[in-house]
């Protein structure tokens, strides 16, 4: 695998990950809701689903992948829900100024992070994008070397388009200043997780 081919696989796995989407925007919401923790740990939820079908394309598993139809169908729809439910919260929360509302606990960032998990095992388009993409980057075989140039590339992506949303989102929480535009701000991410969730499930 030479350069060129890494840096065309890093290019279109960028477009891929930064493009405007139901992670993206859960990401934002749950750092302007919860703080930087809170985005962090769905964004670590979604590049484990992420890894999970690049090791599944790896072992020729991507079909099997594509055509798990009920378990994907339920991970889907689960993960659809929980954000919907988390949106409401948020719409219907009392508002509070970010620097006295209470950090997400272990448990709570768990929950997040196995959300961001659940949404991208239960994506139909994940194993399609790597059967697609895969052949045309390493060619007929996938070697070690290969798949953990593939990971530090996914990572390295997803570091900066993670990062780059939280640093965003986490900056216009620190603009959160009065109760009034607290609860402004939580019904706008509410909506938007709301939006997320039922995105997810119109996703075919």
């Amino acid at each position: 695998m030479d350069l060129a081919t890494i840096i065309a696989f890093a290019g279109a796995f960028f477009v891929f990950a930064a493009s405007p989407g139901p992670d993206n925007m859960t990401i934002v919401a749950r750092t302007i809701s919860s703080g930087a923790a809170s985005g962090i740990a769905y964004g670590a939820g979604t590049v484990v689903g992420i890894l999970i079908f690049l090791m599944l394309a790896a072992f020729g598993l991507s079909i099997i992948a594509a055509k798990m139809a009920i378990v994907m169908t339920v991970l889907r729809y689960g993960g659809a829900a929980y954000l919907i439910w988390m949106g409401i919260k948020l719409w219907t929360a009392v508002p509070v100024v970010p620097e006295l509302q209470p950090v997400s606990g272990r448990r709570g960032l768990l929950t997040i992070f196995a959300t961001g998990v659940a949404l991208n095992l239960g994506n139909p388009k994940m194993p399609l994008f790597y059967v697609a993409l895969l052949p045309n980057v390493v060619g007929a075989s996938l070697t070690s070397a290969h798949l953990g140039i593939l990971i530090a590339v996914i990572l390295a992506v997803e570091i900066v388009v993670i990062g780059g949303h939280v640093l965003l989102a986490g900056r216009a929480r620190s603009l959160l200043r009065t109760p009034r535009i607290v609860r402004r701000v939580n019904r706008a991410a509410g909506g938007v997780m709301i939006g997320a969730g039922v995105a997810v499930v119109a996703t075919r």
